[in-house]
Parts: structure tokens; sequence; C-alpha cells
């Protein structure tokens, strides 16, 4: 049902008192004051002001490039050494939160209605929320990051010798850290926010609608604006976080296989990489126009499909026994260290090492939780409360930690026991690392030519997904939008990837999504009140009397039979909103 219907389902207690059933006292139809021209369907406020803050900062960007890389190194300094504190705290709140939501009484709560049904099969959904979520992190970082911590042990391992065999444990440990439950814990908070206000209240699928039970009718007014536009820049710079280091670490497998078949090497250099962004943005373009189900859901598949091929061929020719042994402790190692780690912030000792990594990680999750938030909303009508979190938290994570354990496995076995060496390779040039690794196992050619392609689809499902995300942001939270618009959102993300990489590389990627991310963490704090008071009043409504009688009377065409002394409801035969509708 949406929120401008003018028939509401209705229950009266025994008392006589009235409820209202999955339904906001509302008379606003979504979008229902775009502007439509040029072939888009925009918010008059949220489209033109996010173009403008977005045009002012690519112009700056490219104006004082000289100066753009000592100002993003500068910024990312001053907010780890400020705010670091506060990113890793509420992180944490974030985890305790959501675990509360499907743990405790709200957990059988159902999106979409007591009666939705699932839009997508459990495959496609799990395929679709892990392509969006971090499949171009993964195989930038499954090899990097493991391998950086064993040649040089975080600062929270005090003792532990780089390059042993016991920094191994502990540079998995800290890998599965910053890639395990918090920031699935991030993005399940904004997805199930922004599902329950929208599914289950008929809102408009953006940020704003989240916080209802504050603003009420105010979501529409100049509140509800900021709030959108500010998780329209915050996706737009996480997102294209992502996509420059998808592109920089594409530009590396081409310079590695042009070295075994041409003449001449490709080379490694930002110029490259804009050109081979502009290329995969027109291919994405392609995907994006063919819609959610058309494009988006098949090619998440393929992702998917590809990701084991690469992952099994990986356990053939790679170290299995070593493999499978390093993820079994490195689960344990994470397990044990994981409350104390969790809250662990670096104060003194001369060193910025949780600003590059922990806090430049957080802010990258925070900065990506509308875009990922909202796209695991959009997929996930029709699951409780319950499996919905476990899902996010539990499915992504438990594949995540099994991927990196393969791959930084492999790379750490090469260190300790074949007498090889990658920390310098990864040290000089972090998109080499997964190419270099493959050098030192059979089938080297095939699977770096495969891990291109990978990383290719992760770019164009990335792409995809967040300009889905953003057409509902600025089009007032519309499901269905003009395919130029986005193609338009494709576009700009490409220019943005393209100007950071320009601007400082990834340096400047990294300041942009801690940049990013900080205010939106205040947003999200404020979000675990709002989402708590609406599943709260759901689940009094569920409880009362007048939904158990209404609940009685369902049958099984969805109608409610209705009677003089009884729940006063619209039939649904009638074309009105029955349970489940959104």
């Amino acid at each position: 049902m949406s929120a401008g219907d003018d028939d509401k389902v209705v229950g009266e207690t025994s008392e006589g008192l009235q409820v209202e059933l999955f339904h906001p006292d509302t008379d606003r139809e979504t979008g229902d004051r775009n502007v439509q021209a040029f072939g888009f369907d925009v918010h008059s406020r949220v489209f033109p002001l996010s173009c403008l803050v977005i045009a002012l900062f690519i112009g700056l960007t490219l104006v004082f490039r000289s100066q753009a890389a000592g100002a993003f190194t500068a910024i990312q300094t001053g907010i780890s050494a400020v705010a670091g504190w506060f990113y890793i705290l509420s992180v944490n709140v974030f985890i305790v939160v959501i675990l509360y939501f499907a743990l405790g009484k709200y957990g059988s709560i159902r999106l979409g209605g007591v009666e939705a049904e699932k839009e997508f099969s459990d495959f496609s959904w799990v395929a679709m929320l892990f392509s969006a979520g971090m499949g171009i992190g993964l195989m930038f970082f499954s090899v990097a990051e493991p391998i950086f911590h064993f040649g040089s042990v975080p600062p929270f391992f005090d003792g532990v010798q780089d390059g042993s065999a016991a920094a191994s444990g502990v540079a998995m440990a800290t890998t599965f850290f910053h890639w395990g439950i918090h920031p699935w814990a991030v993005y399940g908070l904004v997805g199930l926010g922004l599902a329950f206000f929208s599914f289950n209240r008929g809102l408009p699928l953006t940020f704003r609608s989240i916080f209802w039970p504050l603003l009420g009718e105010r979501i529409y007014g100049w509140p509800g604006h900021v709030i959108d536009i500010l998780s329209v820049i915050a996706t737009l710079f996480g997102l294209s976080t992502s996509l420059g280091i998808g592109v920089q670490q594409i530009n590396a497998g081409l310079t590695t296989l042009s070295g075994q078949f041409l003449s001449t090497t490709v080379p490694q250099s930002v110029w490259i990489q804009v050109v081979l962004i502009g290329i995969i943005t027109a291919i994405a373009t392609l995907s994006v126009a063919a819609g959610l189900d058309g494009g988006v859901r098949r090619l998440s598949e393929f992702n998917v499909y590809l990701m084991v091929t690469l992952l099994g061929a990986m356990l053939i020719v790679g170290p299995t026994l070593y493999v499978l042994a390093n993820f079994v402790t490195s689960l344990g190692t994470y397990i044990g260290v994981l409350p104390e780690l969790s809250f662990w912030s670096q104060t003194g000792g001369g060193t910025t090492w949780q600003s590059g990594w922990t806090i430049f990680y957080w802010g990258w999750w925070i900065s990506w939780s509308p875009f990922v938030g909202m796209f695991i909303a959009r997929i996930s009508k029709g699951r409780t409360v319950r499996e919905f979190v476990l899902g996010v938290l539990l499915v992504p994570t438990l594949f995540s930690f099994f991927w990196m354990s393969t791959f930084g496995g492999a790379a750490l076995f090469v260190e300790l026991e074949t007498g090889g060496s990658l920390v310098a390779a990864v040290n000089a040039d972090v998109a080499t690392a997964i190419y270099e690794m493959f050098s030192f196992y059979p089938l080297s050619v095939p699977l770096s030519l495969l891990a291109v392609v990978l990383v290719v689809t992760f770019f164009v499902t990335s792409s995809d997904s967040g300009s889905l995300v953003i057409d509902h942001l600025t089009s007032g939270g519309k499901h269905d939008v003009p395919a130029a618009q986005r193609i338009f959102w494709a576009v700009i993300e490409g220019v943005i990837a393209a100007v950071l990489l320009i601007g400082g590389g990834l340096e400047a990627l990294q300041t942009a999504s801690i940049t990013a991310g900080l205010p939106l963490t205040f947003v999200l704090l404020l979000m675990c009140y709002t989402v708590y008071v609406g599943l709260s009043n759901e689940l009094r409504i569920m409880e009362s009397d007048a939904f158990a009688e209404w609940m009685e009377r369902l049958d099984d065409s969805g109608t409610v039979v209705v009677e003089d002394d009884g729940i006063v409801v619209t039939r649904a035969d009638d074309g009105e909103a029955s349970p489940g509708d959104d």
C-alpha cells in the first residue's frame, strides 16, 4: 500500500479504539511533486542540490589538482585523529542494536506485512546483496591486506614479530575483523530501517522515511531533503572508492596479462585507469538500462558463479590443506580477540596504522550504507526481521572469511613455506598483489584472466546497483524511473571515481569515504532509535485484539470479511489495500 491511499486498513478494539494496520497517517504520494523534463523524473530539491555539490567537488579537484592530494591527506589525518574513537564506538553500537532487533521480540515482524511473499529466491537474494556489498573490495584486499599485516603486524598485537608464523595468524584475524560482522551490521541496520518504513508503512524508499517517527510529515520538507542529499553524496563517494580501487586492479591485471601475450605491456597509470573507467561505465549502462530483474539480478548471479569458479580453482592449485587449517585457526583467533579489538582505539605510539586501515574501513562501510542498505531493502520484501538480519550478517561474512582465507592463506603460504616474497610487491603496489600471488602457482595466466573478468563484472554490478539506489533517493523514492536517469548516475559515478584518481589516487579514495561517512554516522545513530520506535509500534498493533480479529477474518484470497460489529476494512477484490501490499 502506498502512503497516499485514501482508504486505510483500520481495526477497532473491544473498547472502541481504532488502530491503523500497516499504514502511515499521510496523504502524500511517492514522487508527487517531482519534476518531469528531458526524460528525467526527479525530486525538485534533492536532485539539483546533489548535482550542485558534485559539480563543485569535481571542479575544485580538477582546478586545484596539485593541492588536492595534500588536502586529502590532511583531511584523512585530521578526521582520524579527532573522530576515530567515534567511528569505533558507533559501529559497535550498530551491532548491538541490530542483534537486539533480530533475536528479541521484533524478530517475527515480516517486511511488507504479515502476508507478504518473497520477491526473490534465497539464492538470488544472497547473490545480489553480496555483489552489491563488497565484491570489488574482496578482490582488491584478499591478498594485499593479509600480506601487509604479516609484514607489519598491527600495533594491537604488541609482541608478535613481523614475518613470523604467529604474524600470519594475527594478519588473517585482523583481515576478518575488517570484513566481518562490523560492515554487515552497518548495512543490515540501514537496510532494515528502509525496508520496514517502505514496505510496512508505505513510505517512499528513501533515507528520509526512516525518520518518520521523529519528523512525521516534515520528512517531506527540508529536514528530509537534507537527509537524502547527504545520503546521495555519501553513496557516490563510497561507491566511487570501490570503483576506483577496482579499476586500479583491472589495470594491474591487464599489465600482467599483456606481458604474457603482447610485445607491448599495458602501463599502469592514472590515465589508463580513467580510460578503463569510461569503457566499463559504458558497458554498465547496458545493464543498468535493463533494470533490477533483467540486468542486476542476472549479472549478480553470474558474479557468484565466477567467484565460486575462481575460489575452487585456487583451492585446487593452491595449498588446500594449509588453506583449510588457516581458515579454522584464523576464525578462532578472530573470535578470541573480537571483543577487545572491536573497542581498541590507537592512542599514541607514533603510528597511524588505525587511520589507514580500521578508520578507513569503518568510514567506507558507513558511506556505502545508504547504497547497500537501500539495495538490500529493495530486494528483501517478504522476509522476517530475524531472517533478514541473520542472513545479512552471517552468510556474506562466512563467505568473505573463507574467500580471504583461501587467497590470503595461499599468499601467506608463499611467505612461510616456499621462500618467495610478496611483502615487497604489496608495499610497492597494492593493486598487483593478487596477480603476484598467482605467479607462484600453476595456471597463473588463466587465474589472472578470470580475476580481471570478475573485477569488471563487480564494477558493473556495483555501478548498476548504485545507480538504482541514487535514482530512488533523487526521485522522491520512486521504484521505477526512466532509463536515461539511471544511465546518468552510472556515468556520474564513473566521473567521480576518475576525478578522485586524478586528484590523489588511493589516498584520495580513502579520504572521500572517511569524510563522507562522518556526518552520516550521526544519522545512523539516530536511526537506531527511529527503527526501534517503528518496530515497537508494529508489534503493538500485531499484538492487539483488533489485529487478531482481523487476521481471523482473512480468507485465502486476502479479503477480510466485513461485519458491522467487527473489523472495518475495504475489500481487496475492490482494488483496495490488503495485508502485504506495498
